[in-house]
């Protein structure tokens, strides 16, 4: 094919290109993530704090200082037992299971937020 060929010719391949950058623009977030070196073991690498904003802030309001469709994480009585098993299995018509998502040294991170919760200074 060359420059000088109607673009009719050209289409099938210019759709090809276009198909090719699509598909690996859409894996490099994918690679990218799993290419990342993992954490060593017990050890997490999450922003909790991002995490509540964007995530858990959903319902635990005010980053969990508050509650909202789901209770105050601040000053909770549950046990760290309870809030583990919370995280990970989740609450039938409440709370989503997120023990795929999170490993044991995340949801440790996660709880460590939790305890140390305080009111928001104005």
């Amino acid at each position: 094919m060359t420059l000088s060929a109607p673009i009719s010719a050209l289409a099938p391949a210019l759709a090809l290109a276009l198909a090719l950058a699509l598909a690996l623009g859409a894996a490099a977030p994918a690679a990218l993530a799993q290419s990342a070196a993992p954490a060593a073991p017990g050890v997490s690498t999450l922003d909790v704090n991002q995490l509540f904003a964007t995530t858990c802030g959903w319902c635990h309001s005010e980053g969990g200082r508050e509650a909202g469709k789901g209770p105050q994480l601040m000053n909770t009585k549950r046990s760290d037992d309870f809030i583990r098993h919370r995280i990970k299995y989740g609450k039938e018509g409440g709370m989503p299971a997120f023990g795929t998502t999170f490993n044991d040294a995340d949801i440790d991170a996660i709880i460590r937020y939790i305890r140390a919760l305080k009111p928001q200074q104005d």
